[in-house]
Order: structure tokens, then sequence, then C-alpha cells
């Protein structure tokens, strides 16, 4: 499933189309957008809590998640990010950090200073609204997985989260029909899902048993679509994408 990689450019464009309508002017206007591009490896931290950066930090491989830490030194995984998000767009507008990002896996980062993105939504003031509706349609996913972690069941929890990602990627072109790229090990689907890791090992053997997923290496595959959607109560209108990848 090897694709050639996208620049930056047209990781962040491919994003926003997916929720906005883009006129050519526009995209113009950010394939001039200067961004510097960094490395990084698996399981290292991107921004914590109480830093005040002066750019936004935009994701073009990888996964990486933004995370709370309890005082016992629990981790709780409260959003994914995949290739296209911008996971401290927040940044442009509260100065300090209230969250930690870190990389789940090696990963290709693009930075955006504030200033060159202040001047583009300033010159395009649609540009602030695809923005803002990025900003909303976090939010929207953030309030389905507080419904996801508090009231399904273990074996709903993971179908639904499985669902997500696959429409996540598949938004920005990163799948092949219904098979896509899944690093997280099951420490970090726990996390992401207030379980242990032996409860996900449990619900990964029932989800296979029942044809509903199927993996190879690092490869995920979800053979009935129809079939894992009723088993995870999944109804993709929180996350907005415009063209749905269904079927």
């Amino acid at each position: 499933m090897a694709q050639a990689p996208l620049s930056p450019h047209q990781i962040m464009i491919r994003k926003l189309q997916s929720i906005f309508t883009l006129t050519s002017e526009e995209e113009q206007a950010l394939l001039s957008l200067p961004i510097q591009t960094k490395d990084l490896e698996a399981n290292q931290d991107i921004a914590r809590v109480g830093d005040q950066p002066n750019h936004c930090c935009l994701i073009v491989e990888g996964f990486t998640c933004v995370h709370k830490i309890s005082a016992e030194g629990k981790r709780q995984i409260i959003a994914l990010h995949v290739p296209g998000d911008i996971p401290d767009l927040q940044s442009l507008h509260l100065q300090v950090l209230d969250i930690n990002i870190t990389s789940i896996t090696r990963c290709k980062l693009g930075f955006i200073k504030h200033s060159d993105m202040h001047q583009l939504c300033e010159q395009y003031p649609r540009l602030t609204a695809a923005f803002w509706r990025e900003t909303l349609v976090h939010a929207s996913i953030f309030r389905e997985w507080l419904l996801n972690i508090g009231r399904r069941e273990a074996y709903a929890r993971i179908a639904h989260l499985l669902c997500e990602i696959l429409l996540r990627l598949k938004a920005v072109g990163l799948t092949e029909e219904k098979t896509f790229h899944m690093p997280m090990t099951q420490a970090e689907m726990a996390d992401a899902t207030g379980m242990t890791p032996v409860h996900v090992n449990r619900v990964y053997q029932a989800l296979r048993a029942d044809g509903l997923i199927s993996t190879e290496k690092s490869q995920m595959t979800l053979p009935d679509w129809n079939k894992i959607q009723q088993a995870g109560e999944f109804d993709p209108l929180y996350l907005h994408i415009k063209k749905q990848a269904t079927s």
C-alpha cells in the first residue's frame, strides 16, 4: 500500500478540502505558506503543558496524540491526530498550552510561525473560517470521545475508534479500500479508550473472531463496514467530512 509522500502543503490542503471548499486562490496562498519540517522519533514530546509556542505544528506523516497526566502519573489520551491535522491550532489565540502533544510513531512535522498564520488569515478571511471549522471539528470529535469512553461497552468503544481512524485517514487519501496503517499499540489504544491493555487485547480477539477486523503487521482492515459501524454505534456525522468514505 505504498504511496508517494505528500508535501506539508499538499496534506494540509487535502485536510482542509475535506471539511471546507477552498478556492484556487486560497490553495495557492496555502502553497506559499512558509513551513519548516522536522523528523521526530516515536514517543517524543512535541509540546507540553505550560509551553508558549510561537508556531503551529502540522502533522505531515505519522500519528500523534494529545494527552493529560493524572497526579498518579496515569496517562489519558484525549485526542488522536493523523496527517493533515494541526493539534495545537489553539496556540494561535491561547498563549499557554494546557495539553501535552506526543508522537505515537515516527513523524514528519511541519512548523508554521504564528506570525505567518496571522498574516495569511488577514489576507484571506475565508481561510480564517477554514481553520475555525477545523477547530470546531476537533471539538466535535472530543465530544464523541467523551461519550465513547463514558457510556459505550468495550467492544463498541474499540470498534468506534477504528471506524473513526479509517474515515479520517481516507479523507486525506491515506487508505486503500478498507485497509489503513494502524501503528497504535494496545497500550496506546488502552490509554485512548479508558481500558487496560489486556482488555484491549481481548476485544481485538473478539473483533477478529467476528470477522470485523483483520491485521497484518501494522495494517488494519475492516472487512465488513456495515457490521463494524453497527458494532461501534458509529455515525460519521460528528466528523463533518464533506465526502464520506462508506461502502
